[in-house]
């Protein structure tokens, strides 16, 4: 039972409730929405049920941006009980207090779907959540509902699979792809169905999904964050991160969700280390004396589209503007030779994925990727993936696997060498070539230049808006890429970039009244 001055606190005045209403969800931030509650002009039940309210209006009707695949009906019982915590407190319970959340479907998630985009998985309900989903609920987030994929995260393209129907719309052009896997997430942030997502990243999921939506997307260091609790495409190259409207965002949630995790044993690099303060990074003029080398050999093998880089030449007058150093061209050298001796046939797939069916302890409606495939449920454009992953021997015994892994330390090795070589903070190039392609549309270039260097190396990347094509109406993002473990640096000359461009704009096709 609520005692009666809890309750006459909670009892919000016209004023009060008239001030709530007015507080535009749209385009604003952790730090605001948390100003607004210490002032008394917001309430958690109301930042919730307004972006509920967006879901409802957009995301299946209206535009149908189709990012959603399941919205938590607890969700409104859970901001009641932090709206008591903190009349009762005046106190955070942590620094995503209230902070409504997007969580892509391959996280576990105690009482939502999780269901990696597959028809045969749909309805499960796990009993424990991934780590990272864990984090952010102990720090104060609340999931507000889980996001549309690409199946099993197989596509860097385009967002579709058996589980929702049809494709998730890129909000600011309704023809366009939101790239993949993690699209759902990346369309939802942009739309303001949430405050901030999670999602992944093998090969491009994170970082691609939110160039195609002018947002920030931070793939960690490998090692630096955990993946326990999420369906794997292929655990060399997983990871798990943020994808928010703004850096400050993105890193917030950073902070909560880095950090060891015994159950992944990837990150025993962290075991025993103080974890920085990643927010010290936010600082302004961040890119006064950084030293930032143009690596164009990212992109390469796809040409660049002439709105991309006419908008990626303006970034880097931007850079140097802001008092960077800017080295126009750096090579990583012998890169081919350091590529073609990890090529071969490397599938983890279903050994990881049903490594996971396992851990489920017999309560997936599956046992094994074979049965999905004699189902057939799942979506025709992933069969030959399928069966190409049934095809495949285990890991530990393929020296192809092995050699990738020398691949991975050899580019790392090369790419710090060149690095150190220039006294290089961080190096740079657009996150893809192209624009977002027309949905449907497999033929013309994709462009992604985000599928070696990161996941190859296990260097940590993030993407952060760099301006408009095709008329101003389609994003593009710049990718930076940093050493090991140094993300602070990176974070910093990514934040004085935002802070001396500021590209983010709102969707038309969402925009509130």
């Amino acid at each position: 039972m609520i005692r009666p001055l809890l309750c006459a606190a909670l009892i919000a005045s016209p004023s009060v409730l008239a001030a709530q209403s007015r507080f535009r969800v749209e385009e604003t931030s952790i730090s605001a929405v948390h100003a607004a509650m210490k002032a008394g002009r917001l309430s958690c039940r109301a930042l919730v049920q307004a972006y509920l309210d967006r879901i409802d209006k957009y995301d299946k009707r209206g535009p149908a941006i189709n990012a959603i695949t399941v919205v938590n009906h607890d969700a409104l019982a859970t901001a009641d009980s932090l709206d008591r915590a903190y009349a009762a407190t005046k106190r955070f319970v942590g620094p995503l207090h209230c902070i409504p959340m997007i969580v892509k479907d391959n996280f576990q998630t105690v009482g939502l779907q999780t269901a990696a985009g597959n028809l045969a998985l749909a309805g499960y309900t796990p009993l424990e959540d991934a780590f990272e989903v864990k984090r952010i609920k102990d720090a104060g987030a609340i999931i507000l509902a889980k996001s549309n994929m690409a199946e099993f995260a197989f596509s860097p393209y385009e967002t579709v699979n058996s589980l929702l129907p049809g494709y998730t719309k890129n909000p600011y052009a309704l023809d366009r792809v939101t790239a993949g896997s993690s699209g759902g997430t990346a369309a939802a942030v942009a739309s303001d169905f949430g405050e901030v997502g999670l999602g992944t990243d093998t090969g491009n999921s994170i970082r691609g999904p939110s160039s195609h939506q002018a947002l920030v997307g931070i793939r960690s260091t490998m090692g630096l964050t955990s993946r326990a609790g999420i369906v794997p495409l292929s655990l060399f190259a997983d990871i798990a991160g943020p994808m928010a409207r703004s850096v400050a965002d993105a890193v917030t949630v950073f902070q909560v969700v880095a950090g060891y995790d015994p159950n992944d044993p990837v990150t025993a690099a962290v075991k025993d280390k103080p974890l920085p303060d990643y927010m010290a990074s936010l600082v302004p003029g961040g890119l006064k004396g950084a030293r930032i080398g143009v690596l164009r050999q990212a992109w390469t093998r796809s040409p660049l589209d002439t709105g991309v880089a006419a908008v990626f030449d303006r970034a880097l007058a931007d850079l140097r503007r802001a008092g960077a150093t800017v080295l126009d061209t750096v090579m990583v050298p012998q890169l081919d030779s350091i590529l073609r001796s990890g090529r071969g046939g490397c599938n983890p797939f279903k050994y990881e994925f049903e490594q996971w069916l396992a851990d489920q302890h017999g309560r997936a409606p599956v046992k094994s990727l074979a049965e999905i495939v004699r189902s057939g449920k799942y979506h025709p454009s992933i069969q030959t993936r399928l069966e190409a992953a049934l095809r495949a021997t285990a890991p530990d015994s393929t020296p192809a696997c092995a050699a990738r892994q020398r691949t991975r330390d050899g580019l790392r090795a090369a790419t710090t060498r060149m690095m150190d070589s220039l006294h290089l903070d961080v190096v740079i190039y657009p996150t893809w070539s192209n624009p977002p392609r027309l949905i449907g549309d497999l033929n013309t270039q994709a462009g992604d230049n985000s599928q070696v260097f990161s996941p190859t190396t296990g260097m940590p990347a993030m993407t952060v808006p760099m301006g408009w094509t095709r008329n101003n109406t389609l994003p593009a993002g710049l990718t930076f890429l940093a050493r090991a473990f140094d993300e602070l640096r990176m974070f910093k000359i990514a934040y004085g970039y935002e802070q001396a461009t500021h590209w983010r704009r709102e969707p038309k096709v969402v925009r509130g009244s």
